[in-house]
């Protein structure tokens, strides 16, 4: 079996019991269907053909049991319809909790090329119909096939002579599903993807709202908008085109069935091979074949429309994560914080060339360095291979005299603290946003922490306080504010190494005041490695170094650089001047 079709039945374990109950009920419900026409049979021959000593009695006994056996389908479909719909929507809720969780291994460079409203529609969109198909699927060949069965076993009995028009007419059914099946499943395909651009388009358009609003260019983004939407449209018309011939078909079939078994039930009457009640009961099973027929039409639909979006989810579980850790991975509660870069290489892709090339550095525990130099020169990116966001090309980076690689990447990012100049918070309230650095701090733990980062003040002054929602990335919050709410969540993290990455460049005058007393309160007894736009929040660093596209050019004190009169020097008098 496909290692795709295993990974989908894998699905169906925790729900065992449950199907199986599913399936019995399924079960009940196609042998009942077949029965109440031989009940109809019986009454209809006793009518007729008044062989009956009490055709009355015999009629109330039958609609007696007639009766019994529509109750007890009726409780067999309402078990099926519910509990099997609720045993997908479980299986779809197990798929997107598993994609979610393999999402959030996957390594910066993986985000890097991805668009935020297509990973979305992978994981909503794309596994919706994926419900019905783990439902339907094995419930609708399941009754097909009892149906099918037992339908061809009766009327042969009937009449073997009719029984073979359905023997007929199912090889030329089966042929012309596969094929137009095949375009359905081409058809999906692409509506999926169209649809995955629109969210992309949708997302990026309204994740950029004040910008767009800012330059009006509403009619702009509408523009994308509509051509996006357009294509979806174009995609949807070919998948509805695709549909209509398959159902359309198939409809077709099972009509043309009902009209050869009338034709030759009334020819096999004229010549006296077939009696009237005969003729009904066919055409009753002939009735209820197209219910197993329109069941197998719907779950090709359902199949196209769940393979298609499994395998799209399966497209996204099949990637590895780029980082990967040791199986024996060593994972310390805490670290004392020496950092040492040993002849670190290291590109994004090899067409953009390398960022920096055999860079060594050593940081002493509870050292606080600074790294400076000109835009592009790799000092962001530097930050960014410490927690092992993106892994070195060559060399290697060492904590504690041990390469990062073999620690696990949960404990290594628990000791490593980053504060970034471009703040991410949640769109939830103060306090969870501080609790992020500890989820299972008490209040006052958040409330010392918030003290630490000088931002207990202002958010006493919030109309809810510390309960007070700050919109979606902190929006209702300076760019000051937001900034504390992060240095606060570090405080509660408590690493023992802080990067920071040009903390306070996007800062005013006295925002950066106030943030920067909190960082000197946070990186007390921490090493500490400062990425510095403005060199006058590093003068007190204990070494200061000068990152060029050739490596580290200079290096030492604030004084020791600025005698030297080098490159540090220049881009310091420089930002004085201005």
């Amino acid at each position: 079996m496909p290692a795709r079709a295993m990974k989908f039945f894998s699905f169906y374990r925790p729900y065992l019991g449950l199907l199986a109950v599913d399936l019995f009920c399924a079960c009940i419900a196609s042998a009942i269907t077949l029965i109440l026409p031989l009940c109809v049979r019986h009454i209809t021959g006793n009518l007729l053909g008044g062989d009956a000593a009490d055709p009355v009695g015999d009629i109330a006994i039958m609609a007696g049991l007639m009766l019994a056996l529509v109750a007890a389908h009726t409780l067999c479909t309402l078990f099926v319809d519910y509990q099997g719909h609720m045993m997908g929507a479980m299986m779809e809720s197990d798929m997107r909790r598993e994609l979610f969780a393999h999402l959030q291994k996957l390594s910066f460079s993986f985000f890097d090329e991805q668009k935020t409203g297509q990973l979305m529609s992978r994981i909503t969109n794309d596994l919706f119909a994926i419900s019905e198909l783990s439902h339907h699927g094995p419930e609708d060949l399941f009754i097909g096939a009892i149906t099918f069965v037992g339908v061809f076993l009766i009327t042969l009995t009937i009449n073997p002579a009719l029984s073979l028009i359905i023997i007929v007419f199912l090889p030329l059914m089966l042929v012309f599903s596969l094929h137009f099946n095949r375009k359905l499943h081409r058809a999906l395909r692409l509506s999926k993807q169209r649809v995955a651009e629109v969210n992309a388009q949708i997302e990026d358009s309204l994740a950029g709202i004040r910008v767009v609003q800012s330059f009006a260019n509403e009619p702009l983004e509408q523009a994308k908008f509509d051509a996006a939407n357009a294509r979806f449209v174009e995609s949807r018309r070919l998948e509805y085109k695709s549909e209509g011939f398959f159902y359309g078909g198939m409809s077709a079939f099972t009509q043309l069935m009902t009209v050869v078994v009338v034709v030759f039930g009334a020819l096999a009457i004229t010549q006296a091979s077939l009696d009237l009640p005969d003729l009904i009961t066919f055409l009753l099973y002939v009735g209820i074949l197209i219910e197993p027929i329109r069941r197998l039409v719907n779950f090709a639909r359902w199949y196209q429309e769940g393979i298609t979006g499994f395998n799209r989810f399966m497209d996204m579980m099949e990637l590895p994560p780029a980082i990967q850790e040791p199986a024996e991975a060593l994972a310390p509660a805490r670290v004392n914080g020496e950092l040492e870069l040993q002849n670190v290489t290291f590109s994004y892709q090899d067409r953009f060339g390398k960022v920096f090339h055999d860079l060594s550095l050593k940081i002493a525990v509870g050292e606080y360095v600074a790294l400076v130099g000109a835009s592009g020169v790799g000092k962001t990116t530097l930050g960014t291979l410490i927690p092992r966001f993106y892994d070195v090309s060559a060399g290697r980076i060492c904590l504690d005299g041990v390469d990062i690689r073999e620690f696990s990447l949960a404990s290594l990012r628990r000791n490593i603290g980053t504060v970034d100049q471009d703040v991410y918070l949640f769109g939830t309230t103060v306090a969870e946003n501080i609790r992020y650095g500890k989820p299972d701090a008490a209040e006052a733990e958040i409330v010392a922490a918030a003290k630490n980062a000088n931002a207990h003040e202002f958010i006493m002054a919030l109309p809810q306080g510390y309960d007070t929602e700050i919109g979606q990335r902190g929006i209702k919050l300076s760019a000051g504010q937001r900034q504390r709410l992060s240095i606060a969540r570090l405080f509660l993290k408590d690493p023992p190494l802080i990067i920071l990455d040009e903390a306070t460049s996007a800062l005013d005058n006295e925002s950066e005041r106030v943030v920067q007393k909190s960082l000197e309160r946070l990186i007390e007894n921490r090493t500490t490695l400062v990425i510095a736009h403005r060199l006058s929040t590093i003068r007190n660093a204990d070494r200061i170094l000068v990152l060029t596209a050739d490596g580290i050019s200079e290096q030492g004190t604030h004084e020791e650089l600025i005698e030297d009169e080098g490159a540090y020097a220049g881009l310091y008098n420089l930002q004085l001047a201005r």
